[in-house]
């Protein structure tokens, strides 16, 4: 059960910190703003394909968890 228990708080921890990631990326000017990233809008309808941030953010995720498995 100690393994459960520092398995179930890592991984509170990590969307913890996930979290706060997500609440500065909103507030960088460059995302969602990259090449790759497809905006269409119509009257009435707008879509937003975020290729190239997706990409970066994988990326990211990646090299992220790679390094802790390291």
């Amino acid at each position: 059960m100690e393994g459960l228990g520092k398995a179930l708080l890592t991984a509170g921890l990590a969307i913890a910190a996930l979290g706060a990631v997500l609440m500065l990326l909103g507030k960088a000017p460059f995302l969602g703003r990259l090449p790759g990233d497809i905006t269409v809008e119509r009257p009435g309808f707008t879509l937003h394909l975020l290729l190239g941030t997706s990409l970066l953010l994988s990326v990211i995720v990646s090299l992220v968890l790679w390094l802790l498995r390291r």
